[in-house]
């Protein structure tokens, strides 16, 4: 017992101290804002004189960068000018206002040069701190110049007064491109808005400090020197998985696809099948006549899929062992009645009776609906594999604004007899393109499901904070067998189905078409087309995963408003310019074992060293002996290099390049003209002549090498269709 109140006295003398203490830091702050003087003056009279408050002090916006290094976003040094007009000595004030007043009119052309000095010396009448000389905000390279002006250079002798007061302004390099990827940031509160600007608003923007500030005319703040701050922290930088080169062959190409078609909108997206790396993300609108990038369709834009989601009935079919790929499907004339709706085929007359794989290649409804008899009766089957196969949840992407997938089951209330033959080609459904690409990109990568990422890195200057790893789901999606077959279904609409126009001779590529009819107040409308085309190529080693969608074309000819026509092309284009531009997916240039001796009968002159290493690489069996310059001659198989060494006649040029030629002449003290371009054909002063007086000569150019026929399939690919 005794312990006990012990233990009750001693923390009742700790409450009492504890309270004693709050209490004395009360009084204390309760003295200094209303008792203590300095200067005569209360706390309070002294901060309301000098206008002191407290403010937020902005940390500097991390940056955003691409996947080799490019900047993205940036934040900027912009700067407001002002002066304190009482820190010049009076002599070096009435010598350099005029001069300042001249320069601060040209610059800023707000006043002129007698309205800034009038403005200057009234305030340096009055005693005042500070004058805003402009509302106009000068870059870092005017502050720059503006340190040579008077009042404004940071020396001994000149203490003059003028002040820079900085403002961080985000800036894209690249333009527009990506920008809804990469986001913006309001300009109320400086947060992010959308894409990326939002999405990592608390790691771009750091924390932000507290300090002292006092606020001068015109509402500018200067903060107190002797204020107590808490500094401000900058925001971290953001890697994301983006390629500038890709970004922009995807934008020109998606621009190419929808000025076309006069399309409403479209979306691209690229991405590397093995880790799941957005490569490029292109979204375009049509407004006021122009295609601007306001809205991520990619992300955002849920629809009706069409007939791109075949691939998931034949997968579910294939994975019940439902079907062969070589089973006879009589699709009839093309048109069908299942409970009274009408299943008809894009081909007139139809298909007739065709194999479950041409199903798939041309693109048949009919031919689905045969096949999807199977789950007919048994529908939530077909609804888990769908589930199995990931298409009933977002991807994940970290990036606000993702839809949610939508596809309903027997157990959703729209739920009707109807849904299930709908839903087998495309529609009833709700998702992205990116939600389809993932899709298509675990089949490309043998089964694994990766999620796509957008964002590599997280990095405070070289240091690392957050390395974000590729996530591989560890349950493939279907059996290899399944996929084994839906990649020859896939390749074979390139090579035989609705997509055989787009066909490469460069090198192979898989997918699918899609065409997909509007819904517009409740109903759809023909010839409104959602189109798209999603596949992947290399087609026997996938790289990259694509998606094109073109949303609205417009034509004469209905049939020509089809994935096939449309947005198929446009793949190509994109799979075309990567394919040129990524070498490594070219098949190795094979070396000979045993190099060719070649002649050297195509030199014709040039200087001797040059000549020699040339020679040596290239395995040239002639090579000059004489050193200088020297030039060939031929007798009949046998080469002869002739020195052109004197110094006392006119060198024979004939045969060399026009940077040899120049050389050899302005040694000489030549002055040279020259017309036309390639190697030197003629001289106006003959070789051998003596040296003219004055030196001057004139040398003809022309191509005399034959071009050279052999190019390489990148090569040609860029002639013909870059």
């Amino acid at each position: 017992m005794n312990i006990k109140k012990d233990i009750l006295r001693r923390a009742r003398l700790a409450s009492i101290a504890i309270c004693l203490f709050a209490a004395g830091i009360v009084g204390k702050m309760f003295h200094v804002q209303f008792v203590q003087k300095q200067d005569g003056k209360l706390w309070k009279e002294r901060i309301a004189e000098y206008h002191i408050k407290k403010d937020t002090l902005r940390a500097n916006r991390g940056n955003i960068y691409s996947h080799n290094g490019s900047l993205l976003a940036t934040s900027l040094p912009y700067y407001y000018v002002g002066i304190d007009p009482r820190v010049a000595k009076e002599e070096f004030f009435n010598q350099k206002i005029d001069s300042l007043g001249m320069l601060l009119s040209r610059h800023f052309g707000d006043h002129s040069r007698n309205e800034y000095v009038y403005m200057i010396k009234k305030a340096r009448e009055h005693g005042r701190k500070y004058v805003l000389l402009s509302r106009k905000k000068i870059t870092f390279k005017d502050r720059l110049a503006m340190l040579k002006w008077p009042f404004f250079r940071r020396d001994r002798r000149n203490q003059g007064g003028g002040k820079f007061d900085p403002v961080y302004l985000r800036y894209n390099p690249f333009g527009r491109m990506a920008l809804r990827t990469v986001g913006y940031l309001s300009p109320e509160t400086g947060r992010g808005l959308v894409g990326l600007e939002a999405s990592y608003q608390k790691e771009l923007a750091g924390k932000d400090g507290v300090g002292l500030v006092e606020v001068l005319s015109g509402g500018v703040q200067m903060p107190v020197e002797d204020g107590s701050d808490i500094k401000p922290e900058p925001g971290v930088d953001v890697y994301t998985t983006i390629d500038v080169n890709f970004q922009d062959m995807a934008e020109t190409a998606l621009l190419h696809g929808l000025e076309k078609y006069q399309a409403e909108k479209g979306s691209l997206v690229v991405m590397e099948v093995a880790t799941g790396e957005i490569r490029a993300m292109a979204n375009l609108t049509l407004r006021n006549g122009k295609y601007v990038e306001n809205f991520n369709h990619a992300l955002a834009g849920g629809t009706d899929p069409g007939s791109t989601f075949k691939l998931a009935t034949m997968m579910a079919l294939l994975e019940e062992r439902a079907i062969r790929p070589d089973q006879l499907v009589n699709t009839g004339g093309g048109f069908v009645r299942y409970h009274g709706m009408g299943i008809a085929d894009a081909k007139r007359g139809g298909h007739g009776t065709i194999t479950a794989q041409e199903v798939f290649e041309k693109s048949s409804n009919v031919g689905v609906h045969m096949l999807m008899r199977y789950f007919y009766s048994r529908p939530e089957l077909y609804c888990r594999y769908l589930r199995q196969f990931r298409l009933h949840k977002p991807i994940g992407l970290k990036l606000y604004g993702e839809t949610m997938p939508y596809i309903p089951n027997p157990q959703s209330r729209r739920w009707s007899k109807l849904s299930l033959p709908s839903m087998s080609y495309g529609y009833e459904l709700r998702l992205t393109p990116l939600q389809m690409l993932a899709f298509y990109n675990a089949v490309a990568n043998d089964g694994k499901w990766v999620q796509p990422m957008l964002v590599k890195q997280i990095r405070r200057a070289d240091e690392v904070i957050e390395d974000y790893q590729p996530y591989v789901d560890p349950e493939p999606i279907c059996r290899q067998e399944t996929i084994r077959k839906v990649k020859k279904m896939l390749e074979g609409v390139v090579e035989r189905g609705t997509a055989k126009k787009s066909q490469s001779p460069y090198y192979k590529f898989a997918g699918k078409t899609g065409t997909a009819q509007k819904l517009i107040n409740g109903r759809y409308q023909v010839g409104k087309y959602y189109t798209s085309f999603i596949g992947y190529f290399p087609a026997d080693k996938p790289k990259y995963s694509c998606v094109v969608v073109v949303d609205s074309p417009k034509g004469a000819h209905i049939d020509l408003l089809y994935g096939g026509s449309v947005s198929a092309p446009v793949f190509r284009e994109i799979a075309d310019r990567i394919y040129a531009y990524d070498v490594r997916m070219h098949q190795p240039v094979a070396i000979a074992s045993r190099p060719v001796r070649q002649s050297g009968a195509g030199i014709k002159a040039g200087f001797a060293d040059d000549l020699r290493t040339i020679g040596t690489e290239l395995n040239i069996d002639s090579q000059p002996g004489p050193d200088g310059w020297v030039k060939a001659e031929t007798q009949g198989t046998k080469v002869q290099w002739v020195s052109q060494a004197t110094k006392t006649q006119v060198p024979d040029l004939r045969g060399m390049s026009l940077r040899d030629a120049l050389h050899l002449l302005e040694n000489r003290g030549f002055r040279v003209r020259f017309e036309g371009i390639g190697k030197v054909v003629e001289q106006s002063v003959p070789p051998g002549s003596p040296l003219p007086e004055p030196r001057r000569i004139t040398l003809t150019l022309r191509q005399t090498a034959r071009p050279d026929t052999l190019m390489t399939a990148s090569k040609d690919i860029a002639k013909h269709d870059l």
